[in-house]
């Protein structure tokens, strides 16, 4: 766990190096305020809000009690485990098997399942998933996700600010003028490696997320198991990139791609390769036993 923990560590710390590096070269210190602050005033909104945004978005409704006691008693007894609140329980009704947290700290946590996953996977499989979620909820993974969005958005509005010439031009009357190549450089790359950066930090929550979430309940090969039905699953029900795109923000959320089936390249991926992820859950149960 200190490894992915680590890892995003030198991932932010490289996100924020690099938004230093875009201010200097797009806008210099006033392009960077500006685009930081423009940056934080979006992400704090998002931080706050961005839950009840995405409960609504796909009609989220309460897990009833009286139906769905069992995955009550679960989440209850895992979040003894953990030592953190009992989240508030959500129910979408779609053929997709998934699942998400959302919220900004344990307090005000929200877990989220599908009928579709209710459907493919038993309830063990299902104590797996739900110690996942459970899982980026004890380690702040909203936070750390607003985070990278942050960093992210300021080098890409930085980026948008330096291809409008009048305010660019603004700035180089009040500051030095920077090298036309490497500005022009700048706009075209730094997003794009900042988006690249974003994903990483994506891609290493999803590892620490399964290790920590097989740790407390004690069952990797669960897990590995439920990733491997949802993973097959999603090649036929999936969200399509057309239709749904206006949900594309929120593929970091679930924990299979719903747009997996899609064929996005592992470098643009918002979730790691699942071979290697369950290849670490089968390594994880060998050491445990």
């Amino acid at each position: 766990m200190l490894i992915n923990q680590f890892k995003t560590f030198l991932l932010l710390a490289a996100m924020s190096a690099l938004l230093l590096l875009a201010g200097s070269a797009l806008g210099g210190s006033t392009g960077l305020t500006i685009a930081f602050i423009f940056a934080i005033l979006m992400n704090v909104f998002a931080y706050f809000y961005s839950d009840k945004i995405v409960l609504s978005m796909y009609n989220a409704q309460p897990l009833p009690m009286h139906e769905y006691g069992w995955i009550h008693d679960i989440v209850r007894e895992l979040t003894q485990k953990m030592d953190i609140p009992m989240p508030k329980l959500w129910i979408i009704d779609t053929p997709m098997a998934n699942a998400f947290a959302t919220g900004r700290n344990p307090k005000n946590a929200s877990v989220v399942v599908t009928t579709g996953i209710l459907r493919i996977i038993n309830a063990q499989e299902l104590r797996g998933v739900l110690a996942h979620e459970l899982s980026h909820v004890k380690n702040y993974d909203i936070l750390i996700s607003t985070l990278a969005a942050t960093i992210a958005t300021a080098i890409s509005y930085l980026g948008t600010m330096a291809r409008y010439a009048a305010i660019y031009g603004r700035y180089d009357n009040r500051e030095k003028r920077s090298n036309p190549l490497a500005s022009l450089l700048a706009i075209i790359f730094l997003p794009i490696a900042a988006t690249l950066m974003q994903l990483a930090v994506s891609r290493s929550r999803e590892y620490l997320a399964d290790e920590s979430g097989a740790h407390y309940s004690k069952d990797p090969l669960a897990l590995a198991s439920a990733l491997e039905k949802l993973h097959l699953q999603a090649h036929n029900v999936h969200m399509d990139t057309n239709r749904d795109a206006n949900k594309a923000s929120t593929a970091t959320l679930f924990i299979v791609n719903p747009f997996s089936a899609q064929g996005l390249i592992n470098l643009f991926s918002t979730h790691p390769p699942m071979a290697e992820r369950i290849k670490r859950l089968r390594q994880m149960h060998q050491n445990m036993f």
